[in-house]
């Protein structure tokens, strides 16, 4: 992977991960770079899942793989910010 491909990903990452905190009513207590690191993972499963569905290259903005992406940074946010709490 290119040095673009990593920096592509990792904004992409933090917008889908703030996007991903976003659609969640209250506050969440995780960190930025838990953000980013749950953006990521999201963004590329979400990329996965929307490939696998073939709505992966569609003509203009890839709505349903954004839609899928931020379900998934939503979740990944839950998921890690209650495994935080019960520590």
């Amino acid at each position: 992977m290119e040095i673009s491909g990593i920096f592509s990903a990792i904004v992409i990452g933090v917008v889908i991960g703030v996007l991903g905190r976003l659609v969640l009513p209250g506050r969440q207590r995780i960190g930025i770079l838990w953000t980013i690191a749950v953006g990521i993972a999201a963004a590329l499963v979400g990329s996965g899942i929307a490939a696998a569905l073939g709505v992966a290259d569609t003509k203009g903005v890839d709505w349903i793989e954004w839609t899928i992406q931020i379900a998934l940074a939503a979740a990944g946010v839950t998921a890690l910010e209650r495994f935080k709490a019960r520590r």
